[in-house]
C-alpha cells in the first residue's frame, strides 16, 4: 500500500473516532438529545471499522474505489486537531446547547465527512464490494441533514441557535 494512502487512511480512521468521541460527549451533556448523539456516535465508530476494513483490504492488495477518501492528508488532520481540541474545550466548559448542534453541522460539512457523504450519494458505477459498503452505510449517511432536521423538530429554527 503507498505510504500516502496509508496515512490518509489512518488519519480518517482517527477523525472518525474523535468524531465519535465528540458525540459521546454530547450526549453526556444534553440528556435531552442523547438518543440523536449516541446514534451518530455509534454511526461515527461503524464508519471507522469499515476504513480499517478497507485498511486491511488494502495491506492485501485490494484497491480501494475511487472517490472512496478524501485526498488532502493535510485537511484531514487540521480536522482531526480541531475535532480533539473541542473535545477538550466542550469536556472542560458544557457549550450552550445551540453550539453542540452548530459545531456538529461544521463537523459534518468538513473535509472528511462530507466526503465520505458524497462517496456514498454517487451515482457512478462502482465495484461490487463499493455497493455492498454503500448498502451497509445507507442507514449511516447524511448526518447534516439529520442534525437540521432534529434540530427543526426539537428547537425552534438553526437560525435562532446560531
Amino acid at each position: 500500500m503507498k505510504k500516502n494512502l496509508s496515512d490518509i487512511l489512518h488519519e480518517s480512521i482517527e477523525l472518525e473516532l474523535n468524531i465519535s468521541r465528540l458525540y459521546t460527549l454530547f450526549h453526556d451533556l444534553y440528556p435531552e438529545d442523547e438518543e440523536l448523539w449516541w446514534q451518530l456516535a455509534i454511526e461515527e465508530r461503524n464508519h471507522a471499522a469499515l476504513l480499517r476494513y478497507e485498511k486491511s483490504n488494502q495491506q492485501n492488495g485490494c484497491s480501494l474505489a475511487e472517490g472512496f477518501l478524501a485526498p488532502d492528508l493535510e485537511g484531514i488532520r487540521e480536522a482531526n486537531s480541531l475535532v480533539i481540541t473541542l473535545i477538550e474545550r466542550f469536556g472542560d466548559n458544557c457549550p450552550p446547547r445551540e453550539e453542540a448542534f452548530s459545531t456538529a453541522l461544521e463537523i459534518e460539512n468538513s473535509i472528511g465527512e462530507a466526503h465520505y457523504q458524497a462517496f456514498l450519494d454517487s451515482d457512478e458505477g462502482h465495484s461490487v464490494a463499493d455497493e455492498l459498503f454503500r448498502q451497509l452505510n445507507q442507514g449511516d449517511k447524511d448526518h447534516a441533514r439529520r442534525i437540521e432536521a432534529y434540530v427543526a423538530s426539537h428547537t425552534h429554527t438553526m437560525e435562532e441557535l446560531m
